[in-house]
């Protein structure tokens, strides 16, 4: 009767485990895409730049991983210099990021305005998680947008990384 009781418990316990933290991984999700900031962008003016967003789902063949969520909403969202890496995103005078689904439509997702001219290579941003975005990651063609404003001038070339880090419940339908 003990034997059948600890079996029971230990089988509960991973299938518990199992379960959480397959919810951890499906309710919080990145989308990552690398910007290009050219050098001879002028400083003290608007300027954007977008790639192609990416997903955990997309780079392992799940087109339909959006299908299976609901309530989505910003959870962060940061930079990071990525070419060169020691590159100071001090540089920035603002940021926002912005979310721009297959159609065009998009919703600004994150910003900062008050970047510290020491910051380091990595910034994170203010995120706005007042609304869900459902409509806006659902799809194909996910893009990031990036628009900000330059306070130096620089070097050379520089990339950066945006993640949004987005999470949602599970579409139960």
């Amino acid at each position: 009767m003990k034997k059948i009781i600890i079996v029971l418990i230990c089988i509960f316990s991973i299938s518990a485990g199992c379960g959480t933290v397959q919810s951890i991984l499906k309710s919080t999700f990145p989308y990552t895409a690398t910007l290009i900031i050219p050098m001879n962008s002028k400083i003290n003016q608007t300027i954007s730049a977008t790639s192609t967003a990416s997903s955990f789902d997309q780079i392992f063949g799940n087109q339909d991983g959006t299908t299976y969520i609901k309530e989505v909403r910003v959870a962060s969202a940061r930079l990071d210099a990525s070419n060169p890496t020691t590159q100071n995103l001090g540089v920035f005078k603002s940021v926002k990021l912005f979310i721009v689904n297959g159609s065009g439509a998009e919703v600004m997702v994150a910003s900062r305005s008050d970047v510290s001219g020491n910051i380091g290579n990595n910034l994170v941003l203010d995120i706005d998680n007042s609304r869900f975005i459902d409509d806006y990651i659902k799809g194909n063609n996910l893009r990031i947008r990036m628009e900000y404003v330059l306070k130096n001038n620089l070097t050379s070339d520089v990339s950066v990384r945006a993640a949004i880090n987005l999470s949602s419940s599970p579409n139960t339908k």
